[in-house]
């Protein structure tokens, strides 16, 4: 049990430590204009027709100069995450092989 009666009341407690400043908000800064990004070519994540139609010729061209089946499936994926990117299949093509 505390020491205090029920009549009596507990003495206010007393804060300790330096008062706090209070700060003034700040400004709020001028927001920048966004600079307007320049239309970039349609990169959609898939391949269109054209591009698959492309890559398929070229991955024949491969089977026939005597690639092995585990070599033309590194090289088709390398292609296709370039092609994607938006280069054509000659330029990936080129960027693969180190030309």
């Amino acid at each position: 049990m505390s020491s205090y009666s029920s009549t009596d009341s507990k003495p206010p407690a007393k804060k300790r430590g330096r008062p706090k400043k209070v700060k003034a908000p700040a400004p709020a800064p001028e927001p920048e204009p966004e600079p307007t990004p320049a239309p970039a070519p349609a990169k959609s994540g898939k391949l269109s027709d054209k591009q698959k139609a492309e890559l398929k010729s070229h991955m024949e061209k491969m089977k026939k100069g005597g690639m092995s089946q585990s070599e033309m499936k590194s090289h088709r994926m390398k292609l296709m995450s370039r092609v994607r990117r938006g280069m054509s299949v000659k330029k990936a093509h080129d960027d693969v092989m180190g030309k």
